[in-house]
């Protein structure tokens, strides 16, 4: 389906009134009331994501346009602001200062009755190249795929803010890049500097590729080559993102990173992303020999995933859309449906073969989320059979594990256990780590949700180490090295709070193993 388918610790606000539609010139907004007893409320409901990004109200999917400017993160996406499944597409918008507290905004760049408002990016046009802004002033500059509701043609776009993306313009020359296609989508903007011009990678949706383009100005682009198809083509490309890093482990070398969301066609059905590791002249992207695709996460619930342009330091930290196609308008949540993984650092480390993996990790804030540890064990042996550690270890935590696999064919954690629920996070000795979700609760609002979804992985020195984060409807699983992460989704009942180990056909040791409780974001 192509596309388609926070608060501030002072303050908040609540979104209210109609969505007044503009064709060119400023955009109109939602507009915006003190938020009352019962709306400070709101990010409690059940399944309300407590450190994960969600909407107060209706839908939401793709992240669009993470920029980072003037001390804020923005995190644009796409959003129905007229209801809970996909359609009237928008970009919404919050902001944050730390990644962690989110304050929603007005709606940035409503549809209109000509248009709805798809996948793209957002830059900051320091130099003013585009002459949207002015030298002293310049532009944060929205590129995004406009859809034209009559004939389903889409283009790229641009909206434009001097007032650091509290109010947006459309540029009224649009659009500014036209191929005649009704599947060119989701472009992705940065600055390259060694060319001095500006970069687009966008997908040929049905075609399995993905375009470059340059530009001086961000509004006259010229083709300079494609990529695929490659890897994993099992369904329609979308929302690519382009990147360089560090190798870590081998001083002083680069690559370049190609990331390609797909839907189906993902190693846990229905959406997902997998990515490229590659060299970037400034016109055509070279990938890395490859046998097979590399998955961004092997859990059901971490798609269309792209990157901050200017995050501070230099870091690269990717967002994802915590959902996926195949039930996303069916998940029991109200008022709103869908919620944001949890902001990633990336990095690439050196392979023996002379390669490069990608690596992600929690964004250290989280850290500043942690209450007093609840639990620490060193050293435990825990028997065949199932092992509650914690009665009442809350819907929010974060745990890190070292494992050591005893003789057990599997074995594993078990959270969010209680009133015949349970996930299960396993390794099994054939060589898999695993999220087990069948039976985490509310299982029966699709087919495909109640699954065991599966990473290939290799044990270190013969223990497996993890880093979970555990919230009211979700969990993310990292390995300790970061190559491996999984993302499912989960909809325990209120009174499944527990946390215990499982081992079958055989003995665990939990060589530590410590929980944090986490405090609220909202």
């Amino acid at each position: 389906m192509p596309d388609t388918p926070h608060r501030h610790p002072a303050r908040r606000t609540v979104l209210a009134g109609a969505l007044a539609l503009a064709g060119t010139g400023a955009l109109s907004a939602w507009s915006t009331t003190p938020a009352t007893a019962a709306a400070l409320r709101a990010y409690d409901e059940p399944y309300r994501p407590q450190v994960h990004f969600s909407p107060a109200r209706n839908w939401m999917n793709d992240p669009n346009g993470l920029v980072h400017h003037n001390g804020k993160y923005h995190l644009f996406f796409q959003y129905n602001p007229a209801g809970a499944t996909w359609g009237n597409m928008s970009w919404g918008h919050a902001v944050s200062t730390d990644l962690l507290h989110w304050e929603e905004q007005p709606v940035a760049i409503p549809q209109t009755d000509e248009e709805m408002v798809f996948s793209g990016s957002a830059v900051f046009d320091r130099d003013n190249t585009s002459g949207l802004g002015t030298a002293a002033n310049p532009p944060l500059v929205a590129i995004y795929t406009s859809v034209i509701k009559a004939t389903g043609r889409q283009h790229q776009s641009l909206a434009y803010s001097t007032d650091d993306g509290a109010t947006w313009t459309r540029y009224a020359g649009n659009p500014v890049l036209d191929i005649g296609s009704d599947n060119f989508r989701d472009p992705k903007v940065f600055w390259h500097a060694p060319t001095a011009r500006w970069v687009m990678v966008v997908a040929l949706s049905t075609e399995h590729r993905i375009s470059v383009y340059t530009s001086p100005d961000l509004k006259s682009w010229t083709h300079r080559s494609d990529f695929g198809p490659s890897a994993a083509t099992g369904g329609v490309w979308e929302c690519p993102d382009l990147f360089e890093l560090p190798v870590a482990g081998d001083p002083g070398r680069r690559k370049w990173v190609l990331i390609v969301n797909l839907n189906p066609g993902g190693p846990a059905g229905g959406s997902a992303g997998q990515y490229f590791t590659g060299d970037f002249d400034g016109t055509r992207f070279t990938a890395d020999p490859h046998d097979a695709p590399r998955w961004l996460d092997h859990g059901a619930d971490a798609y269309a995933g792209v990157t901050y342009n200017d995050a501070p330091g230099g870091r690269r930290i990717m967002v994802a859309w915590m959902n996926n196609w195949l039930y996303g308008e069916k998940i029991p949540t109200s008022p709103w449906r869908s919620a944001m993984g949890f902001p990633r650092e990336l990095g690439l480390r050196a392979t023996p073969d002379g390669g490069a993996t990608l690596v992600q990790q929690p964004v250290a804030e989280l850290a500043t989320l942690r209450r007093t540890p609840a639990l620490r064990i060193a050293g435990r042996r825990v028997r065949a059979g199932a092992t509650r550690l914690l009665r009442d270890a809350g819907q929010t935590y974060e745990i890190e594990a070292v494992l050591r696999p005893d003789g057990a064919r599997r074995c594993g954690l078990e959270v969010r256990t209680g009133g015949g629920h349970r996930t299960r996070i396993g390794y099994d000795s054939g060589g898999e780590l695993y999220v087990d979700r069948t039976a985490s609760g509310d299982v029966g609002f699709a087919a495909e949700f109640p699954a065991v979804h599966r990473a290939l992985l290799a044990l270190t020195d013969g223990v497996l180490r993890l880093r979970l984060i555990v919230d009211r409807s979700s969990v993310e699983v990292y390995t300790g090295d970061g190559t491996v992460c999984l993302t499912d989704q989960i909809f325990p009942g209120p009174d499944a709070t527990g946390l215990g180990t499982f081992a079958e056909e055989g003995g665990m040791r939990v060589e530590r193993l410590t929980v944090w409780p986490l405090r609220s974001a909202w």
